[in-house]
Order: structure tokens, then sequence, then C-alpha cells
């Protein structure tokens, strides 16, 4: 710590980042990437934009870019919002729908940078618990409440709500924001864009990082009134004009309009989550029925953390998360059919059990 440090840096406990260790032969299951990568027509498009053209500024307002999010999503361009990842587009929406004098409500097991959030932006909250089998209860949420985000599927545990379920929740809070956060949807879930028509109060948020391969270049968008989007412009235009460069905004649209590659990738990613689970149970684990590209599972007889020890000393990273309700889960990320192998086979070794065929 530092004197120079303002009050608020001082009281900040920042989000932790999946880890990205350099080691040979790794299997790296712990951040959720996808083990298929980008469409090579993205891929084109990215490498095409290394022109003298990079001295210039990109479109501040990535119009093309918008429109094409508009035609995939059969919305209009003025409903579209589009930043650096969905965290930055999320912190958009933190600062700009979220803060009221009654709490946001989230689930109590969720993504870890909401409270961060809350914290950065002064953000009073209520985190509400996920039922005995790591649902989201509809019903506990009928309270009192400011603004509302849930993921959808959950993370860390892949569990998805259904359509309905959402549009119960948004009839139970119509003059409070709802953000619908659907990082991992492509692998299983309902969207909730539909609804965006009908609830003026909606904002459904997305990203290119998962489904379509694109982490390295940070791609999120966001779905929603254009009212909604009208303030995540002001704030983004309050704090960095040009979020997307040219090669990203290039890559994004390649990659909408590679509708076929993004299929078959999208379906061999939920192939291989069904590898896994069925090895896992093999193995005698708990797996939570995942609609991402990671399943959450616990082994009866072993803590999550020795687990996640003793893969690490085989060269296969999961991820661990010490809160006390999840300490002995583990998230695993649908990688290829190679890396789930080394993994049940790493796994099967530290259990004494046969290797389990996925």
């Amino acid at each position: 710590m530092s004197r120079y440090w303002s009050s608020l840096t001082h009281g900040l406990t920042p989000y932790v980042p999946g880890e990205q260790p350099r080691m040979t032969e790794l299997v790296k299951l712990n951040t959720n990437e996808n083990p298929i990568g980008p469409s090579p027509r993205a891929l084109e498009a990215i490498r095409n934009e290394a022109t003298d053209a990079l001295r210039l500024y990109p479109d501040p307002q990535a119009n093309a870019l918008r429109a094409a999010l508009a035609r995939y999503h059969q919305v209009r361009p003025e409903q579209v919002f589009v930043g650096n990842g969905s965290d930055e587009v999320l912190a958009h929406a933190f600062a700009a729908l979220l803060k009221h004098d009654a709490p946001l409500l989230f689930p109590d097991i969720t993504y870890s940078f909401y409270p961060v959030y809350c914290r950065l932006f002064g953000i009073a909250y209520e985190a509400v618990p996920l039922d005995e089998k790591m649902h989201i209860r509809i019903a506990d949420y009928q309270r009192p409440a400011g603004a509302l985000i849930v993921p959808n599927p959950n993370a860390p545990t892949g569990i998805a709500l259904s359509r309905a379920e959402i549009a119960t929740l948004l009839a139970q809070h119509p003059d409070a924001p709802v953000v619908i956060d659907e990082a991992y949807v492509d692998f299983g879930a309902e969207t909730a864009i539909p609804l965006v028509a009908s609830h003026p109060n909606l904002l459904v948020v997305q990203t290119m990082s998962k489904s379509r391969a694109l982490a390295g270049l940070r791609i999120g968008y966001a779905i929603g009134d254009a009212d909604l989007i009208e303030a995540l412009n002001r704030v983004k235009d309050s704090f960095n004009s040009y979020p997307l460069g040219r090669p990203v905004q290039a890559g994004a649209i390649a990659s909408l309009e590679d509708e076929g590659y993004f299929q078959q990738a999208r379906a061999r990613v939920i192939e291989g989550r069904g590898r896994l689970n069925r090895g896992l149970v093999r193995l005698g684990f708990d797996v939570l029925p995942s609609s991402a590209n990671f399943v959450f599972a616990r082994h009866p007889a072993h803590a999550g953390a020795a687990l996640a020890a003793a893969l690490r000393q085989r060269a296969v990273i999961v991820r661990h998360f010490s809160a006390p309700r999840i300490a002995d889960y583990l998230r695993i990320t649908v990688g290829s059919d190679g890396q789930i192998d080394r993994l049940l086979s790493a796994l099967s070794e530290i259990l004494g059990s046969k290797p389990a065929a996925a």
C-alpha cells in the first residue's frame, strides 16, 4: 500500500482472474477458453486489417459491428452496445443502471466480479442464496430491489434458467433494471434477447470470448431498449471512446458471418461436455447439470483443494474456489478430446481407480 493511494483504492479487493500459467505440456482447463479455435474467416479479417490504416482511430461507435449484431439478433442497431469484453460492458452497466436506493440482487454463488463492481461503484447489494441443489429460485427474488443481475447459465455452477423463468423475474420487477449475463448461453441455454422487445428494463449481455473463441480479442456486447443503451454510451464516452480497435471489429463481424463454423464448433464443445460428464460420473463425481462450456463437480471422498493440487502436480489446471458452499467443487473447462482424456487419466491415478473411458 502507498500513502498516495486514494481511499477508494485502499478499500478495494480486486477480482482474481483465472491463472495463466506457463508450464510445458500443460492441460489448461481453468478459464473456460474454447478448445476449437476461432473461425478461419475471422482470422483472415483480422490479418487484413494489419495495414497502414492502423495509424487511424477506429470507429468509436463501432457502427458496422453493431449493425451486424443487430442483424444477427434481429434487433435495431440503436439497441446494441459493444465494449472491450463483457467485463467492461458489465462495468458500464453497473455504473449506468444498477446503483439505486434499494439493494442490487444477485445469487450468492455466482460470477465473483459482481461484488467487486459493487465495491468499486459504491452499490449496496444482497446476495440471494441458491437452493440446496445449487439452482436459482426465481421466487426468492420476489423482494424489494433497486436492480438485479443474474447470469444465465450461472457461473460457476453452469445451471441455466428457462426464458419463461426470466420472464417471471422481469414481471416481478417491472420498475427495476434487470441485467441477464449470458456469457455461456450458446452452449445450451435459452437467450433472453426475445424478451427485450416487451421489457424496457431488460439488458442482455453476451461475449464472443467463449462460444466464438475470441477471448484474445476482447469483444462484449449488450442488447436492450435504446434508452438503456444510451446510458451505457454515456458512461463509455466518459471513460474510453475507442474500446474496440479496427482488427477487433473486423474479426467480430467475420465471426458473425460464419454461422456454419460457429454451429459446428458449438456442437463439438457440447459433445465434449457430454464425454467429460460421463467420465467424471464413472469416477464417482457428483456433476451439476451444466449448460455451459464447463462442468462443476465434486467427489464425495476428496476435498476440492486437494484434488486441484494433485491435478496441478500432473500438469492439469482446473479452477477451485474456496468459498464455503463450493469449496469441494472443481470447475473444469470442456477441453479437446485429448485434454479430457488427460484429465480423466490424471484423476483415475489420483483416486486409485481404473481409467474412466469417456
